[in-house]
């Protein structure tokens, strides 16, 4: 017997199961969004350093992607709405304990704990919104609906924590999260029946093991990625130990999926060239994409914006985001376009918005400005996530089970991460190399400089200050200058190496494909055997 799991009311209205799930989902997924687009507010509210916060919103990623495996195992067992509910509470007792924290680690400590929670609540929800799906839909809406819900909520979750921190203390944003999730606990009492009707599957041969192992190798990764420019890598210490702790992990892990009866990921998945070859798309689209925060970057260092209004940027981009989200899928669905056709596409106009802020950026653009690029930055991610997900959950193979989901997982894992530390380290290169060019140009024999440094000088002896002073604060002037002209200059070069990378992706997806038709045609032709040398049979021999 198919379970059932909503009420009898539920199934007469079903945009309110509709906009329960996304709800229920969004609940979860908010967790990471907590404080992305305000984290200056927690940095001094904790006194930590902006690789904590950057630790911490990997921590939250590590403790999903630890219990995704399991959890596929759990909705076999357990009671859909009494897990949901138990994980509910979990999250918001988990919350009270942030508001009381004042110390970093146990920050840490929490934030891996909120992961593990919200990974049980995402698998849980969505597997009930592809219960409502038929099976030919399944792997196009589930993932437009999970990926528009991830992207919206850190721009939903920085609008109401934007607008708090401008009138309140920045806590309050959680008596908001709190509130939200007592919501969604009503919420889920009143649309989830009591019990479905399945049959418990027991809960035999879990790798616990391996899955302490993999949260241990992932939080070890995440640490030694993070903090080893900081640090100077393997001149400290700490970095020596998080990358030695990271590969034992790392070797156990792929020993206890050998061994393993039920292993979190079936090896044999790899075996698929189509697989690997999404996973790869998949990862270079997640690096790709996060291009996205060099603008939110640029918008509040540079051109000095407010909280609300790099928000309203988000909001801008989500925009722009969700409708080509809708469009691809069901362009899809239709079978009015193909894969590559959106792979394309998207890819095509992720280049060109690269190639716009590589030209666009000065040093005092208004929001009409960059309101285009942002639109159609959203746009190719909406074009392009889509596609990609199917495209790699139809390339695994049938026996491998949900292998395909949880190594998607961590591919998105590992390219935040390294999209993270690769933006840092690019930065801190580019700053130092434009900076040290532009110093070349700034001599007492520049008239430019000498120019310049005149006016300054002016400017704040106008303003009352001594010769003295007005010459300090001159070179202060110049200095920040360059540095800001540096900035922009790195921000430019990373837009030109993002544009160049899906440009060389879309001419891989439009030619590779042309050039193996082409020698399949070729190699097959009939004709072809004609040209082909004929082998002579061996004379006899004539010796007696």
């Amino acid at each position: 017997m198919k379970p059932v799991y909503f009420k009898s009311w539920v199934a007469a209205w079903p945009w309110a199961a509709r906009i329960g799930l996304f709800m229920m989902l969004l609940s979860a997924l908010v967790q990471l969004g907590m404080f992305v687009l305000t984290q200056g507010y927690m940095v001094a509210y904790l006194g930590a350093q902006p690789e904590d916060i950057s630790f911490a919103v990997m921590c939250t990623y590590a403790g999903i992607i630890t219990v995704i495996p399991v959890q596929f195992r759990f909705f076999r067992y357990f009671q859909t709405r009494s897990y949901l509910l138990v994980n509910m509470m979990l999250a918001i007792a988990l919350n009270f304990l942030c508001l009381q924290c004042r110390d970093v680690d146990q920050f840490l400590a929490i934030r891996f704990l909120q992961g593990i929670v919200s990974g049980g609540i995402i698998v849980f929800t969505l597997h009930l919104i592809m219960s409502r799906l038929s099976s030919d839909r399944v792997q196009t809406i589930a993932p437009a609906v999970f990926y528009g819900t991830m992207l919206s909520n850190t721009v939903l979750i920085g609008l109401v924590s934007g607008v708090v921190v401008e009138s309140a203390d920045w806590r309050s944003t959680y008596y908001y999260l709190i509130a939200f999730q007592a919501m969604m606990l009503l919420m889920m009492l009143v649309m989830l029946k009591r019990t479905s009707g399945h049959r418990p599957y027991p809960l035999y041969q879990i790798d616990w093991p391996g899955m302490l192992i993999f949260a241990c190798a992932a939080v070890a990764v995440a640490y030694t990625t993070i903090y080893g420019s900081k640090y100077y890598w393997f001149t400290d210490r700490r970095i020596c130990y998080g990358a030695a702790v990271s590969a034992v992990c790392i070797a156990l892990f792929l020993y206890r999926l050998h061994t393993a009866r039920r292993p979190a990921i079936h090896l044999s998945i790899f075996k698929s060239r189509n697989f690997v070859l999404g996973v790869c798309l998949l990862a270079i689209y997640y690096g790709s994409k996060d291009s996205v925060n060099l603008i939110f970057n640029y918008a509040g260092g540079t051109l000095k914006w407010s909280t609300l209004q790099i928000i309203g940027l988000g909001a801008c981009n989500m925009a722009g985001m969700v409708g080509a989200l809708v469009f691809s899928g069901q362009m899809l669905l239709a079978k009015k376009l193909t894969i590559r056709t959106l792979l394309t596409a998207g890819f095509t106009l992720m280049a060109a918005f690269n190639l716009w802020m590589c030209f666009l950026l000065t040093p005092d653009l208004a929001f009409s400005d960059l309101l285009p690029p942002i639109l159609a930055q959203g746009a190719s991610s909406g074009l392009l996530f889509v596609p990609i997900m199917i495209f790699v959950l139809s390339s695994a193979p049938k026996n491998t089970g949900a292998s395909a989901l949880v190594v998607a997982a961590y591919t998105r894992f590992t390219a935040t991460l390294h999209s993270i530390a690769g933006f840092y380290n690019l930065q801190l290169y580019f700053n130092q190399y434009f900076k040290e060019k532009l110093l070349t140009y700034l001599t007492s024999d520049s008239p430019n400089m000498a120019e310049r440094l005149t006016y300054y000088r002016s400017v704040y002896l106008a303003k009352g200050f001594t010769p003295g002073q007005s010459a300090t604060l001159a070179d202060a002037a110049i200095w920040q200058s360059l540095t800001q002209q540096s900035q922009l200059l790195t921000h430019r070069a990373l837009f030109m190496i993002f544009a160049i990378l899906a440009a060389v992706l879309v001419l891989l997806i439009v030619a590779v494909p042309a050039i193996h038709r082409t020698i399949l045609h070729w190699n097959y032709k009939p004709h072809v055997r004609q040209y082909l040398p004929i082998p002579q049979a061996a004379p006899k021999s004539t010796n007696v």
